[in-house]
């Protein structure tokens, strides 16, 4: 039996328990390194994920390893700090623990970030034949998918068969579904004529598909039809305007009436973890829990709510986004607020989002980004992407490590991680 943290905790420093090791509750962690209190770090997974280069994965572009390093190995150095991989079941608000399937962990402050998981708008049923992009399996499933097709595809003759395999239908015309079609447009492209002899690189079909009427919404007009029209030039089929409303053994039922049969890969929409229904707290239409400007719940000063998770206005009233940048940004003040206050010092003032603008990348030599009233495109700015997200890499021994993956494929136009692990590949999920 494991010992039970709660029933033997001896007095002495305030316990501050973090769950989830994503952005904000790893820099949380780390920001607390010096502060006087019990630091315990609870995640199902023993990995901290750089999501943002989750689709390089599923592209073969770079190994899991390359996005994933041990959280233990990330915070070895804090020795206030404690790591318990472990499930989360719930939270007992009276006694204030946060039990798990390996016992009860008592705190005197709980900072939850347990980001997002996918949403599939009220159809869970789709979820039977469509692949997420949320975790490292994810990404390692769909990389098989598609190496696996191109196999089975090798080997088929019924030409209705073929076109099924390498069609590989995007749903949605965000960040990701824009990274996501270009990356295995670029896979198919490059691999297809090179490594195989059947195949060519006129039958791999990449179709993006977004309800809204152009892509990345959320950057200017300008840049929505530039990356349109990149995405066209590597091949990939555009359908905007366009909303889901079936996906099946069948295939994909599109508003319009048409169907489309191949792989599905979803990256339109996300709603926040379990973790809402364990605080017991008011939501908003979208699954979020509004906190306070310090990031704490209304009613449960000593609980802390950042990430995906949390529903904070920016200064004009509006949500800040589910993005990476939001969650470091509170992760790292909730670890100053906690400092100034178990110190005695002032709080410091209400949460305020730093925004340094947003990338994205299209493919080989193009990528978009948006800063405010100045936005780029093109070979510069897919550079400056790269360089960014090298930099912002967790691990500093993996940044030399990755430029060099990448700089290799930018000159050889090889792949390094087309391997298939399972020993029986799907023509559909």
């Amino acid at each position: 039996m494991p010992i039970n943290p709660a029933n033997n905790a001896a007095p002495g420093p305030p316990r501050i328990v973090i769950l989830g090791a994503g952005f904000g509750g790893l820099f949380a962690a780390r920001r607390m390194a010096r502060l006087n209190a019990q630091v315990t770090v609870i995640d199902r997974q023993n990995y901290h994920l750089f999501q943002p280069l989750l689709y390089q994965v599923a592209g073969a572009a770079l190994a899991p390893s390359d996005v994933a390093w041990p959280i233990r190995g990330l915070l070895k150095r804090q020795k206030n700090t404690r790591v318990v991989m472990a499930e989360v079941q719930g939270i007992d608000h009276q006694r204030r623990e946060v039990l798990t399937g390996n016992g009860r962990f008592r705190y005197d402050y709980l900072v939850v970030a347990t980001g997002a998981q996918t949403s599939y708008f009220g159809h869970p049923e789709w979820s039977q034949y469509a692949y997420d992009i949320k975790s490292l399996g994810d990404a390692t499933a769909i990389r098989e998918q598609i190496l696996g097709a191109m196999e089975q595809a090798e080997l088929c003759e019924l030409e209705s068969e073929r076109q099924r395999l390498l069609t590989f239908i995007i749903i949605g015309g965000g960040p990701t579904g824009v990274e996501m079609a270009g990356i295995v447009a670029e896979l198919g492209n490059s691999t297809a004529n090179s490594d195989f002899r059947q195949l060519n690189s006129g039958e791999f079909h990449v179709i993006l598909v977004e309800g809204t009427d152009r892509l990345l919404g959320v950057y200017p007009e300008k840049i929505s039809a530039y990356t349109s029209h990149a995405l066209q030039d590597l091949g990939v089929e555009v359908c905007t305007g366009q909303l889901v409303k079936e996906i099946s053994p069948d295939g994909v039922l599109l508003s319009d009436g048409s169907k489309l049969d191949g792989t599905v890969i979803w990256c339109a929409g996300v709603m926040p973890t379990p973790a809402a229904a364990w605080l017991d707290a008011p939501r908003e239409r979208d699954g979020r829990i509004p906190v306070t400007g310090e990031l704490r719940l209304e009613n449960q000063p000593g609980v802390f709510v950042i990430g995906d998770l949390a529903w904070c206005p920016d200064q004009n009233g509006r949500p800040l986004p589910g993005v990476a940048p939001v969650a470091k940004q509170q992760g790292r003040y909730i670890a100053r607020l906690l400092s100034n206050e178990l110190s005695g010092r002032p709080v410091p003032g209400p949460f305020k989002y730093r925004d340094y603008g947003m990338l994205a990348t299209i493919g080989r030599g193009r990528a978009v980004s948006n800063f405010g009233r100045f936005s780029s495109k093109g070979w510069l700015t897919w550079w400056f992407w790269g360089l960014t997200h090298i930099y912002f890499l967790i691990a500093r021994q993996m940044r030399l490590l990755v430029a060099l993956k990448w700089l290799l494929e930018y000159l050889t136009f090889q792949r390094s991680s087309r391997l298939i692990i399972s020993q029986n590949p799907k023509g559909q999920k």
